[in-house]
This record gives structure tokens, sequence and C-alpha cells, in this order.
């Protein structure tokens, strides 16, 4: 049955004080965090608490790695203005011609009850713009089959996993590649959909994890090897490594509703970034071993409505003196895509399994199994399903 609105706000009204009171305390917080962001953005960062100054493998959750005194909020500001769309695109043409963006996506099918045999499907795609008047891009996609073999797990719940981590190697692999195939091109730059440090990977078993962090350490290093940029991009972030150092630096409440971008969107105009930090966060990575102080971050106002965006990179760029070019040219992305990155965008277009592929998926593997004689069977409820569709 649907669901019925009159019950819903019933309850919600029946509850409205405990929202109330999570809300007043959130907000203050909130306003605390910000006038302790005020103050200690006012200070170098060489006189913040020495235990900050060197990696001990706390949750530290950031460092700066720009004089941080220099700029009110630690927000840099843009300083690009147009007075139309027009003229954004013309600066973008500019900026952008002959310089090539990469990005890949990934989806998945994965096992469930209703087949008798265990079986997914893993596709990514990828797309290239070359951005040059005349046109050219490349778009295609590459998937792969998980068999039995690949699926057999101790615990049901860890099949899930095994797909994600699978479809998560070949989205990064095609990255590697792409970039040793443009070693050492100045005119190239790679975007990966998602972040360099996988905190998420830590609710999965040692082997799981272990395949995400081998997956990033490679693409960090093949970065830094081909000189290619790779900017790892989080539309929508929920880290809280600026957060923690703030409660940290200040000594002030825990405040685990609080998250970076919340912190600092209302002190950013479209275009601004922070400084860039190295992320110090506990957890998996510690993992990275020797690459575990080679990850930095920043935040960039993609829109002029909505929260900034997290952007991650290896630190070779900022050593290299490379990191202002590169947040150029992700502002063009970002134009062009009307804020979000279209490269990304289009990649995620490639890559993306609709319904009706579900459904091919599940009409070729039947009609290729009875050509194998396998036993595969359906289940009533995916059959029933099936026709009503």
């Amino acid at each position: 049955m649907p669901l019925k609105p009159s019950q819903l706000l019933s309850c919600l009204q029946d509850k409205q004080a405990e929202f109330r009171h999570f809300d007043h305390r959130a907000l203050a917080l909130l306003h605390q965090y910000r006038s302790a962001l005020a103050e200690v953005a006012n200070h170098p960062f060489l006189a913040l608490p020495t235990q900050f100054s060197s990696y001990d493998g706390g949750n530290l959750g950031a460092f700066p790695l720009e004089p941080n005194h220099l700029f009110p909020h630690w927000v840099i500001p843009c300083q690009l203005t147009w007075g139309n769309r027009e003229q954004s695109l013309q600066w973008v043409r500019g900026l952008l011609t002959g310089i090539k963006t990469f990005a890949v996506d990934g989806s998945q099918i994965s096992p469930g009850k209703d087949l008798s045999i265990p079986v997914a499907l893993v596709q990514v795609g990828w797309f290239e713009n070359l951005h040059l008047p005349s046109g050219g891009y490349t778009k295609d996609i590459q998937l792969d089959v998980l068999t039995p073999s690949d699926l057999k797990v101790s615990h049901d719940q860890l099949v899930e996993g095994v797909v994600s981590a699978h479809r998560f190697q070949l989205e990064t692999q095609r990255l590697v590649d792409y970039m040793n195939e443009h070693h050492n091109d100045p005119n190239c730059l790679v975007f990966f959909d998602g972040s360099l440090v996988p905190s998420f990977a830590e609710k999965w078993d040692v082997e799981l994890s272990d395949r995400y962090v081998s997956s990033l350490k490679k693409l960090i290093a093949t970065s830094e090897r081909t000189q290619v940029p790779l900017v790892a991009y989080v539309d929508t972030s929920h880290a809280r490594d600026l957060t923690v150092m703030l409660e940290q630096v200040m000594n002030l409440p825990e405040a685990p509703s609080i998250q970076d971008a919340q912190l600092l969107d209302p002190l950013m105009k479209w275009g601004d970034r922070t400084l860039l930090f190295q992320c110090r966060r506990s957890g998996i990575l510690s993992h990275f071993h020797e690459q575990q102080g080679d990850i930095t971050f920043t935040y960039l106002k993609s829109t002029r409505e909505g929260y900034p965006a997290r952007l991650e990179f290896p630190r070779w760029i900022i050593e290299s003196g490379r990191l202002n070019q590169v947040m150029d040219w992700i502002r063009g992305e970002l134009i062009i895509g009307n804020g979000y990155p279209y490269v990304i965008e289009t990649a995620d277009q490639a890559a993306v399994l609709k319904a009706e592929d579900r459904q091919t998926f599940y009409r070729i593997l039947q009609d290729w199994a009875e050509e194998q004689e396998l036993k595969l069977r359906f289940s009533r409820k995916m059959v029933s399903k099936t026709r009503r569709r």
C-alpha cells in the first residue's frame, strides 16, 4: 500500500521536540566551531601545538600545507567574474582548448537469491574530452562477469563487497592505464569520482579493504610517476577532517554532526577554494604506509547554491607548482557542466546499467546457460516481476 501522509505527519508532530533539541544543539556547536576557525586562521600554523606539527598516527584530521594566516577562514578567493554565461564559456575555451580531461565511472548488477547460480556483472565507462575546436572525444565501456568462484566468500554479506571491490579495481586500473598512455603529458587531467581515503572500506574484512587500498596506492603512485595530475572529486562530502583538527587544536566539544563542507559553506563564494591540507585521518589511512602523507585536499565552491565539493590530490601536484593551474582546469569543467564536472557526468552516463540492461543481462544469461546445459533457475518472484514490467 502507498504511504499514508496523515500518519507520517502525525508521527513527526509527536516527535518534534526531539528534532528541535537536536537542531538547537547542532546549531550552537556549529557557531562555536566557526568562531574557532576564524581564530585559528589568524595564526601561522607553526604556532599550533607542537603535537600537530608531526604525524604520530593519531586522528589529527588535517594539517595546512599553505600559509593559513594569510587567508581569513582558510578561504582563498577565486576573483573570477563574468557578466554572463557566454563570457564564462569564452574563458573556458581559452583555458581548456587542447587540454585532455578523462574520467571513469562504474556500475554493477549484484547476485541475488532469485538466481540459482551466483553471478554478477560489473561495467566501467570512460570519457575523454580533447577540448578541441573541431571536437573529438572518446567514450567506451568495459564489462566483466563474476563467476561463482569469484563470489565464493565466507559470509553472504561479503558478496556485495566483493562485487564493489572488483568494480573499483576496474575503475582505478583504467585510470592507471590512461595515465601510463599519457606519460609526461603537460596538457592532461584525470578525474577520479570518489575519495582517495576509502574509510568506507573499514567495514569490510582485511582482504577486501586491502584491495581498495592497493588500488588507490597504485593510482597515486602512477600519477606521480607519469606526472599526470589526478583529482579525486567528491561532490557531496561527509568528511570531518577540518572539524576534527579544530576540535583538537581549540579543545572543543565533540561535534559528530558537523561536517567540513557545512562548516565552510557560508564563508565561500563560487570558485573559491580553501587552503590545501594534508589528510591526517585515523583508520585506514595508516594502511597506506609510506604513502599516507601523500594525500592532500581542499574544498571548492562548485555552485552558487549548495555545499562546497571536496577535492583530493596527490601531494606532488602542489610540490610541482601546478596546483593553481589544475584548479582552474577544474573550474572550467564545472562551468561546462553547470556545477558538476562535465567529464565525470558523461563517464557516469556511459557506465550506468539501467533497468532494461538488467533484463537484457538476465535474458542473455538464461539463453547462454541453456546452450551450455547449465541448470540456471530464476525464482518465481523474479519471473513475476519481469512479466509485470
